[in-house]
């Protein structure tokens, strides 16, 4: 299975010389914790960064900015780590462990935006793998119960 099969593709973007304040309407108006920066800020774009409400509240209200007058670029996390819609989950995983992220923007071979793909996804995807061969291990074993007990009887 590749990213781009489970990735989200609906994603909610934003450019990196907007303000942060149109920045955290974005997220409100979406309900999304976090925005890819892309540049230039229009589908087709290349992202170079991620903005999530963390960083708004550490890099803005902390610090008591005027998130009118703040540029993304300016409290933005600087570079982003993307993965290709071609790679796997275990790309992804790695990704995510080494560069210490939980969101990957999901890029083609072009290096265009075309999804983004999170933490919760993968959780999520594994969870249901397990509950999967978790059932097929009980079925399994119910299966070789009953043929023993109709060979014995």
């Amino acid at each position: 299975m590749t990213i781009g099969e489970i990735c989200t593709r609906e994603v909610v973007y934003v450019g990196s010389n907007e303000s942060a304040g149109d920045a955290a309407r974005l997220m409100r108006e979406h309900h999304v914790g976090s925005l890819v920066v892309l540049e230039p800020p229009e589908a087709g774009g290349k992202p170079v960064g991620v903005i999530t409400d963390r960083d708004l509240a550490v890099g803005i209200v902390a610090l008591s900015l005027d998130a009118e007058r703040t540029p993304v670029e300016a409290v933005m996390r600087p570079g982003v780590t993307c993965i290709r819609e071609d790679e796997g989950l275990g790309r992804a995983v790695t990704l995510m462990k080494s560069v210490g992220v939980r969101r990957l923007p999901v890029i083609d071979a072009k290096g265009a935006l075309v999804g983004i793909v999170t933490a919760d996804d993968l959780l999520e995807l594994v969870a249901e793998e397990i509950s999967g061969l978790a059932g097929m291990v009980g079925r399994e074993f119910r299966r070789e119960r009953d043929e023993r007990v109709a060979t014995t009887h």
